[in-house]
């Protein structure tokens, strides 16, 4: 978000502005920390792309306030309000369910038919899951399928956009779109080992699946490790459908096994190419193809004088609960995850299809019926990865204030990150005495940088922070070095 008036300095005209209006904003410049001030100033940040709330769990007025009324890009803090609002509509102990159903009879553990799968949004159901999941059909009989793979992901009404469409990072994991029956957030993980006797740069890939083609094009150079990917270049031959891999560049000799994390194919597509190669795996075999189609639609053309009911589920997983998910969201930011639960709330409070106008709806009413008056709250997709969302510190800090009232407040904030040990904020306040004394959730996005949350301060006492500030550079150097010397100073109190 770009500032009206970049170079002003921090404060300057706030000081005439409060003492026109009010004297509040004279006592929140008054109990501006000089540690805070000094690194505003320093960076030359215009004091209006500022919000700022600090407040004592329990108390009547803020210790530091600064536009907590005025609305912001909270980035991925956003998250918390999503969290927070579906342990209050749906419950810790939520669950999602996957079924399968059977087009066909089983004959000597041949289905003759296809197999359909009904997705309802579980935002968790990984690549060991799957694994469960077939065996869970095994174990009830199946051990081949004649027909197609009859994916149903109905249940989640959604735009197909284009994963590129937000910054250009199309197989980054982050932008993975919503689907209903979404595996192991449509992302695989390329392994590089340099094979220094043949001279070549073996890859191999988890999961693998069955209808993804991987190009190796890499060469194996001298010299040392380093440079942007390690010199691995990763390309999508055609970004839409994403079923051919290219893989080039120069991988040094000084390089050991590396990494990257990368979306592949599409949500439908992914799922049946996981699908089959786990089946296959394991000694199965899948005669058909994938096919689209809504379970209702199959109801329809079954004969159920030759094939099995297909309204009644040959198999019903569920998801780990909710209490468990929102662990994901909160501490590894998981975009999909987020989205997943926001179109959730959607299709349980107007029924399903879910889609995003019945999930901010669903939002709004939620905070209504509990006496929370947001008008200047802009929800999009409940995941912070918008350039539309806005919320002030202020009504985010009164959801970190309302949550700890609530019976399940330690599910919500054992969600949140521990600086210094895992999370978002695992790297930051390390070997520190501040280490594991907050819980946080971080949200960046270009030129925005947010951090809400508890500190539990030397003094036994505790505190809702929230911090967001949304200016150019906000997401490097500059807006760390604010929020550290935030909740630095938050810590002492």
């Amino acid at each position: 978000m770009k500032t009206s008036d970049p170079g002003r300095m921090l404060f300057c005209g706030f000081f005439v502005a409060c003492v026109l209006m009010t004297g509040v904003c004279a006592a929140e410049q008054a109990s501006m920390p000089p540690v805070l001030q000094q690194v505003f100033n320093g960076h030359k940040v215009p004091e209006s792309s500022i919000g700022i709330l600090v407040r004592e769990v329990g108390a009547d007025e803020p210790l530091l306030s600064m536009n907590a009324d005025k609305p912001f890009n909270p980035a991925s803090t956003i998250k918390l309000l999503t969290t927070w609002l579906a342990l209050e509509e749906l419950g810790p102990a939520y669950t999602w369910p996957t079924e399968a159903y059977l087009n066909g009879k089983i004959e000597r553990g041949v289905l003759r038919g296809d197999l359909i799968i009904k997705g309802y949004g579980d935002p968790y159901f990984i690549s060991e899951r799957m694994w469960r999941f077939q065996r869970q059909l095994r174990m009830r009989g199946l051990r081949s399928i004649d027909g197609d793979l009859v994916i149903d992901n109905s249940y989640f009404s959604v735009e197909q956009d284009d994963p590129a469409a937000f910054d250009g990072e199309g197989l980054r994991v982050y932008n993975v779109l919503p689907n209903a029956f979404l595996v192991n957030f449509q992302a695989v993980q390329f392994y590089f080992m340099p094979d220094m006797a043949r001279n070549v740069v073996n890859v191999a890939v988890d999961p693998m699946p069955a209808n993804l083609s991987v190009e190796n094009r890499l060469n194996l150079g001298n010299g040392y490790c380093g440079g942007y990917q390690n010199g691995i270049a990763l390309v999508a031959e055609d970004p839409l459908n994403r079923d051919h891999v290219t893989l080039s560049g120069s991988y040094r000799k000084g390089c050991r096994e590396y990494a990257l994390t990368r979306s592949v194919l599409t949500g439908p597509t992914y799922a049946y190419g996981v699908f089959r190669s786990l089946w296959e795996e394991t000694g199965g075999t899948l005669g058909g193809e994938l096919r689209l189609a809504t379970l209702e639609e199959m109801q329809t053309k079954t004969d159920l004088s030759t094939a099995s009911d297909t309204r009644k589920p040959f198999l019903r997983a569920t998801s780990p609960p909710l209490a468990d998910v929102i662990g994901y969201i909160n501490k590894y930011s998981n975009n999909v995850m987020a989205r997943h639960l926001f179109l959730t709330m959607g299709a349980e409070a107007f029924e399903p299809p879910a889609t995003l106008a019945k999930a901010r709806k669903a939002a709004a009413q939620a905070l209504q019926r509990r006496g929370m008056d947001f008008p200047k709250l802009r929800l999009d997709n409940g995941s912070g990865l918008s350039r539309n969302t806005r919320i002030a510190a202020g009504d985010m800090a009164a959801v970190l204030l309302r949550a700890r009232q609530r019976p399940w407040d330690a599910e919500f904030v054992s969600s949140l990150s521990l600086p210094g040990l895992d999370g978002t904020m695992r790297k930051r306040f390390r070997k520190e005495e501040m280490t594991g004394q907050m819980h946080m959730k971080t949200g960046r996005l270009q030129d925005v940088f947010a951090t809400a949350g508890y500190v539990h301060a030397r003094s036994g006492r505790e505190y809702v922070v929230v911090i967001l500030q949304n200016y150019a550079g906000a997401d490097r150097g500059p807006g760390e070095e604010a929020q550290a010397a935030l909740l630095r100073w938050v810590y002492e109190q």
